[in-house]
C-alpha cells in the first residue's frame, strides 16, 4: 500500500455505510500486493483492533472466498451451517458477528478486495440494503484504484 495517498475518504465511506444501513460492523479487506493473502485494512463499528492483525489465505475465510469466487457471500447464524470450521472466519470471531454480507471489490475487473457488513445479532439486511452495499463497493473501487 502506498502511504502517500490519503486513506481518509475510504474510512469515511465505511463510516457512511455504517450510518446509512442498520449494521454493527463494516470492514474492508484487500489482497496483499506481495502475495495472495488477504488482510483487513479498514473498519467502522469495530469492537476492538483485532481486525488489523487478521490475514487469511486466498480462498479462506469470508474475505478469501469472496475474492477467489468474485461473488458475494451471505452468512446467517454464524457459526452454524458454515462450510469449514469457525476458526476459518477470523473476522466473524474477532467482531462476534452472527450475520455477514460481503461483496467483492474489483480492480481492473479482477476481485482484489471485499466490503463486508455484519451484525452481532442474526438480523439480516434487506435486498435494497444489499444493493446499497454493492453500489458502495463500486464507489470504493474508484477510491482504491490509486492505492492498489
Amino acid at each position: 500500500m502506498h502511504q502517500s495517498i490519503s486513506k481518509q475518504p475510504i474510512a469515511q465511506a465505511c463510516e457512511k455505510i455504517l450510518s446509512e444501513i442498520n449494521v454493527d460492523f463494516v470492514g474492508l479487506a484487500l489482497q496483499n500486493n506481495d502475495g495472495p493473502d488477504v488482510s483487513w485494512h479498514y473498519a467502522a463499528g469495530n469492537s476492538n483492533e483485532k481486525y488489523k492483525r487478521i490475514s487469511v489465505r486466498y480462498g479462506k475465510g469470508i474475505a478469501g472466498k469472496v475474492i477467489s469466487t468474485g461473488s458475494s457471500i451471505t452468512i446467517n447464524h454464524f457459526p452454524e451451517n458454515i462450510p469449514g470450521k469457525a476458526l476459518e472466519y477470523p473476522i466473524m470471531l474477532a467482531e462476534k458477528l452472527c450475520y455477514a454480507f460481503a461483496v467483492p471489490i474489483l480492480y481492473n475487473g479482477v476481485p482484489k478486495g471485499v466490503l463486508l457488513v455484519g451484525n452481532r445479532t442474526n438480523d439480516s439486511i434487506s435486498e435494497r440494503e444489499q444493493n446499497m452495499i454493492k453500489q458502495a463497493a463500486i464507489t470504493l473501487e474508484g477510491m482504491l484504484a490509486g492505492l492498489l
